[in-house]
């Protein structure tokens, strides 16, 4: 078992214990008198997963991208608008309204290391704010999960192309002796080149070249968490949350297989790649309250919120965004 320091936090709600690595620095929650209850707030994080350009042949629309025959993502206008002077790596196909990479590169090899070679000569260029965040870690690029892939992709560009991403998540719960539950969530160190300093679950992490699924979750949850072998084997598969999210960077349509484990109360989670911060213990009622705030990392607000409906803490008669919800969780992402 891992054991950690233990301080006691003032919050706004009420007291909770944190588990930190380090010194504690700060308190945990955001000061939220906006006035809104909670359904309004869930309504407010769920516009957020809407694609806020169409599909289509005008200049303000997004474009469809083919390798081969393959449909493999989605290109912004904004970011097309750029890319349309590689035209000898980009083809346009205007009558069908689709950019086609060069179809002179046949292999998985070739597009590969073409395509690298553009993206680092882009990232000098600065030209595209998330190749700021380059990571030296390559996605598959497929049509959809299961597919032989057509290239790999360095990991910060995949949302310039629209491609499908997939990854991990584990929801870690303890059963408490009154037969509640609590939740494990992390808070993400600030150095993180993405969502820094925010609350998420307690383990997270993107799909990448060369793995398989078990592999993934059991790699991040050993970095992440410690969580050792043994409670690994216990864990649950619980699905997956498929959804689409837009920012500044580009488009992101993501499927995260989710795991729950529950975890022995005398267990305490400890970091060891330094990408966490520290560790709360939080009850489902606080776990609720911090989700729907902008402390909690937007794109894995989802998945907290599935393990909610699926453990019962949400239903269909008590709120009213509970179909937006369960369509939001689950948006198909196989490109028509």
């Amino acid at each position: 078992m891992h054991y950690a320091s233990a301080v006691s936090v003032n919050r706004c709600w009420e007291k909770m214990t944190r588990y930190t690595n380090g010194p504690v620095s700060q308190y945990i929650c955001r000061n939220s008198s906006n006035g809104l209850n909670w359904s309004n707030k869930l309504g407010l994080l769920l516009r957020n997963f809407n694609l806020k350009s169409k599909i289509g042949p005008h200049e303000g629309d997004c474009k469809e991208f083919f390798v081969g025959t393959e449909k493999v993502g989605i290109i912004r206008p904004d970011i097309w608008k750029e890319l349309l002077h590689y035209s000898t790596i980009f083809q346009y196909d205007q009558a069908q309204n689709k950019v086609v990479l060069n179809p002179e590169w046949r292999t998985y090899d070739e597009r590969s290391e073409k395509l690298d070679d553009l993206l680092r000569e882009l990232r000098k260029k600065e030209i595209f704010s998330t190749l700021a965040g380059w990571r030296n870690e390559c996605y598959d690029v497929s049509s959809k999960f299961g597919d032989v892939p057509v290239m790999k992709m360095e990991r910060s560009a995949t949302c310039l192309f629209g491609i499908k991403r997939c990854g991990v998540h584990v929801n870690g719960y303890v059963k408490n002796a009154d037969g509640s539950k609590s939740v494990w969530i992390q808070k993400r160190a600030c150095t993180k080149p993405t969502w820094p300093g925010k609350f998420d679950n307690l383990v997270s992490g993107g799909f990448s070249v060369g793995m398989t699924v078990l592999e993934c979750v059991r790699k991040e949850a050993q970095e992440e968490a410690s969580l050792t072998d043994t409670l690994l084997n216990s864990m649950i598969p619980a699905g997956v949350v498929s959804f689409m999210f837009e920012d500044e960077r580009g488009i992101f349509p993501e499927t995260i297989f989710v795991f729950d484990l529950e975890i022995p109360s005398d267990f305490i989670p400890i970091n060891s790649d330094n990408e966490v911060e520290s560790f709360h213990l939080l009850s489902i009622d606080e776990l609720k309250r911090i989700i729907v705030t902008d402390d909690f990392k937007l794109t894995s607000s989802l998945i907290a919120l599935d393990f909610l409906v699926r453990h019962g803490y949400l239903n269909c008669d008590e709120e009213p965004n509970y179909i937006k919800l369960l369509e939001t969780l689950h948006t198909p992402l196989h490109y028509h």
